[in-house]
C-alpha cells in the first residue's frame, strides 16, 4: 500500500465511512460539475475603474512597478522607456501570444526573440491571463503563447494585463478561466504571481530574485 493510501484509508476509518457511499460521491461530483464560488473579499467589489486602481496599488506596494497606457499600439515603447531608464539592454524574449505580437514594435530598438526561456534571457515580456485587484496578482496560464519559464527564469519580467481583465477577486477570476478554456481543457500550469520573487528564509532578510525575477514590471492597457 503506498503511503498515499495509506492516508486516504486513515482519514477514511476515521470517518467512519468507505469512500463508495452514493451520497458522498454523487455530492463530489456535484461540486466539481458546478465549480461554486466561495466567499469573495470586501476587498475587490469595487466600480471598474476603483478596481483597477486598487490592483495598481497592491502591486506596487509587493515591490511591482506600474505603468498605464491607454492602448496596445503604446506598450513596445513603454517596455523600450522602461528597459533604458533601468539601464537593461534593449533585449527581450517573448513567447506567441497573438496580442503581443500584434503590436508595433519594429518602432523600437529592442531586439527580440521567441520562444521559452532557457535561463539565459535578462528581459522577457508575457501577457497575464487575468489581474486579481485584492492583491495585485496575475494570472498566468501556461502554454507556447506565453511559456511558463518567462515566469522564473529571466532577471527581469515585465507582464502586460489588460485593464478589462482585471477582475475583484481570485473567484471571479477562476470563473474567468473556466469560460475561456472549458472543463476538462485548463492549461496544464496556472501560476499566480504577485510582486517579484522573494525569500526572507535567511536572518529573517528580504532577498529578491531568489526563485525568479528580480524586478517585476506590470503595464496596464486600457
Amino acid at each position: 500500500m503506498s503511503s498515499r493510501s495509506d492516508i486516504f484509508s486513515n482519514i477514511r476509518r476515521s470517518l467512519g465511512v468507505t469512500g463508495t457511499e452514493r451520497p458522498r460521491l454523487s455530492a463530489v461530483a456535484e461540486r466539481l460539475a458546478q465549480a461554486p464560488k466561495g466567499v469573495p473579499v470586501a476587498r475587490g467589489q469595487l466600480p471598474k475603474d476603483d478596481m483597477i486602481g486598487l490592483f495598481c496599488a497592491q502591486a506596487e506596494a509587493v515591490q511591482c512597478t506600474v505603468s498605464r497606457v491607454a492602448d496596445s499600439q503604446q506598450v513596445p515603447e513603454e517596455i523600450a522607456n522602461y528597459l533604458r531608464n533601468k539601464n537593461l539592454p534593449a533585449t527581450l524574449r517573448m513567447g506567441e501570444d497573438a496580442r503581443l505580437s500584434a503590436m508595433p514594435w519594429s518602432k523600437t530598438t529592442l531586439a527580440l526573440s521567441q520562444g521559452r526561456s532557457d535561463g539565459a534571457d535578462l528581459n522577457a515580456v508575457s501577457h497575464a491571463f487575468a489581474g486579481v485587484a485584492e492583491t495585485g496578482t496575475l494570472i498566468m496560464t501556461s502554454g507556447a503563447d506565453n511559456p511558463t519559464s518567462l515566469n522564473f527564469l529571466p532577471d527581469n519580467h515585465i507582464i502586460v494585463v489588460e485593464a478589462a481583465d482585471i477582475t475583484g477577486d481570485y473567484e471571479s477570476a477562476w470563473q474567468s478561466l473556466r469560460e475561456r478554456f472549458g472543463k476538462g481543457l485548463m492549461p496544464r500550469t496556472v501560476n499566480m504571481i504577485t510582486g517579484p520573487s522573494r525569500s526572507g528564509d535567511i536572518e529573517q532578510t528580504i532577498l529578491l530574485g531568489a526563485h525568479g525575477p528580480r524586478a517585476l514590471h506590470l503595464v496596464v492597457v486600457g
